[in-house]
């Protein structure tokens, strides 16, 4: 049975009510057998969950949302409805998201970059209808604060995601003015390089999140670009 098949089972079989956090976790626990397979389980179930939770935290949930969230997965025509089932219990409300929240990051290990990876999820939603509301900011704000994403790794994300082209590049690479031209240029492949497809697979992040992976690169090369250009080094 493969990955999409058995996530659709275990998503049919989620009670409504409280006990959708809990029977989640465990269900993915007893579902899945390598850490790989949880890993992507995990992270496909948090970007379900908490991007329907988000897209309703301005009180509505627009076509742009659904649109940019249906980029992040290729889901099996069979398998849609179960997802849309899941999609459509979280998005009911923006309650119990904080819970929800903290115990999907118990499947992870404290520090994962996944957690990065989920928060760019969600800002990619949010900034689809070309509108963050404040609502939107503070649920993201939140989750990263429960996922442990420290606040100058928080600043850079967002940074990214509100004004890639205006914003301070210094900010956006994640790295202090004072930083030589050869530590920036070091830190600049560093992180591209975490960025590369076959790493984010490695953390458990689904092929189609590739579309996350470009634009975050994007955004590097135009903060990197400037920096150099205000420094002109090769």
């Amino acid at each position: 049975m493969s990955f999409w098949n058995r996530l659709g089972d275990m998503i049919c079989r989620i009670p409504g009510g409280c006990a959708v956090v809990d029977h989640v976790v465990e269900a993915i626990r007893s579902t899945f057998g390598t850490a790989a397979e949880r890993r992507h389980a995990a992270f496909s179930i948090a970007m379900i969950a908490l991007s329907a939770k988000m897209a309703k935290a301005d009180g509505v949930v627009t076509s742009d949302e659904i649109a940019a969230f249906k980029e992040l997965f290729e889901i099996p025509e069979a398998e849609r409805g179960n997802v849309a089932r899941l999609f459509n219990l979280a998005k009911q409300d923006v309650a119990g998201f904080e819970s929800y929240a903290k115990r999907m990051a118990g499947l992870f290990d404290e520090g994962s970059e996944v957690f990065e990876d989920i928060v760019d999820g969600l800002f990619h939603i949010a900034t689809a209808d070309g509108a963050l509301h404040e609502d939107e900011l503070a649920f993201i704000s939140r989750v990263a604060s429960i996922f442990g994403i420290s606040e100058t790794a928080y600043l850079r994300i967002e940074s990214r995601h509100l004004v890639p082209a205006d914003g301070d590049p210094y900010r956006i690479l994640g790295i202090e003015r004072s930083a030589s031209n050869d530590d920036v240029k070091r830190h600049y492949r560093r992180i591209v390089s975490e960025t590369h497809p076959d790493k984010l697979i490695a953390r458990g992040v689904p092929a189609e999140f590739i579309a996350i992976a470009t634009a975050k690169v994007a955004a590097l090369n135009v903060a990197y670009d400037r920096i150099r250009r205000e420094r002109a080094f090769a």
